[in-house]
């Protein structure tokens, strides 16, 4: 099946979607389509913060012309440590119908962006979808990236095999109290992990071609949290038994506190050297040899500096 046709079986799948919407995990059953919204306070066209070329991703990601990257407002989630927090909670952004979404892939094509990278997605599958049917038939051809919070409806995700390029998840607990309490996500670790699952089955490791560009795959994404509260370690442990020894993760060390984490006296501050370390050791006690590692964040514009974890030949 041609990604045309996947887009097509998908937009027919989403057409009476966001009359009772249950797209990602919450679950609300609104009808957005009327002006109701849900935990999610999306309506129903998309709303975006902005657009731009992005230079920050993984290398693969970013390429030598950047990511095609378009911010969602809204989220599905309330960490509260977020770092987009002026849009992801706050709902800055503009509204944008279904057609200017289209032509702003378009344009990012144009630009010469390697891909196109939607961050914050899940609230707004089907609108995308529906872009994206759109841009397709006026020549769309560059990957597509879906860049997540992780906390994804399988069912949702299945209705995008054949249309999603690269997965770039984050996994960012490993028990459920920390999700419930430092970002109100009930039930995290196994929806977020059957997500991935479900994600991998779809497209596999990571490819890139000979210029270094990804051009379908997964890439995990690990956000290191003080504490220990991310439980990263058993997270590590997970993707190398239950998705792939030959992932490509993402381990970051970029957290500082900002929106509401200095509430909480244990997210109140960087991770230390030493915290890092620890995951930065597991990563390599575990064998996970692909993918990449930030170097220690000096500011909150920390890019990925270091590439300390060797992809296999």
């Amino acid at each position: 099946m041609s990604k045309l046709e996947a887009l097509r079986r998908a937009s027919e799948a989403f057409k009476e979607s966001l009359k009772d919407c249950t797209i990602c995990p919450r679950e609300c059953g609104v009808d957005r389509t009327s002006g109701q919204t849900g935990y999610c306070r999306a309506p129903y066209n998309p709303v975006v913060y902005s657009y731009l070329a992005h230079r920050g991703e993984e290398p693969p990601i970013s390429g030598r012309r950047g990511s095609g990257t378009i911010f969602f407002s809204g989220c599905n989630m309330k960490c509260v440590y977020c770092q987009n927090y002026t849009f992801s909670q706050l709902d800055r952004g503009s509204g944008m119908s279904i057609e200017k979404l289209s032509e702003t892939m378009l344009y990012l094509q144009k630009m010469g962006c390697h891909n196109i990278n939607l961050v914050t997605p899940a609230h707004f599958v089907p609108q995308i979808v529906f872009a994206l049917e759109k841009a397709a038939e006026a020549g769309l051809d560059i990957p597509i990236a879906y860049n997540t919070s992780g906390y994804d409806s399988v069912e949702t995700l299945k209705l995008l095999s054949g249309i999603i390029d690269i997965y770039m998840p984050d996994m960012r607990y490993s028990n459920n109290e920390m999700a419930a309490r430092y970002s109100d996500a009930p039930g995290y670790v196994e929806i977020n992990r059957a997500a991935v699952k479900e994600m991998y089955r779809q497209v596999g490791n990571l490819v890139i071609d000979k210029d270094g560009i990804a051009v379908r795959g997964l890439i995990i994404r690990l956000l290191a949290l003080p504490d220990n509260i991310s439980g990263t370690i058993e997270t590590l442990k997970f993707i190398k038994e239950s998705i792939s020894p030959g992932a490509y993760l993402s381990i970051m060390s970029q957290y500082y506190p900002t929106h509401k984490a200095f509430d909480h006296k244990e997210l109140s501050r960087g991770i230390t050297g030493d915290e890092y370390k620890n995951v930065v050791d597991a990563v390599k006690l575990l064998g996970l040899n692909n993918g990449w590692i930030q170097e220690m964040p000096s500011g909150p514009d920390d890019k990925f500096l270091g590439t300390n974890i060797k992809p296999r030949t």
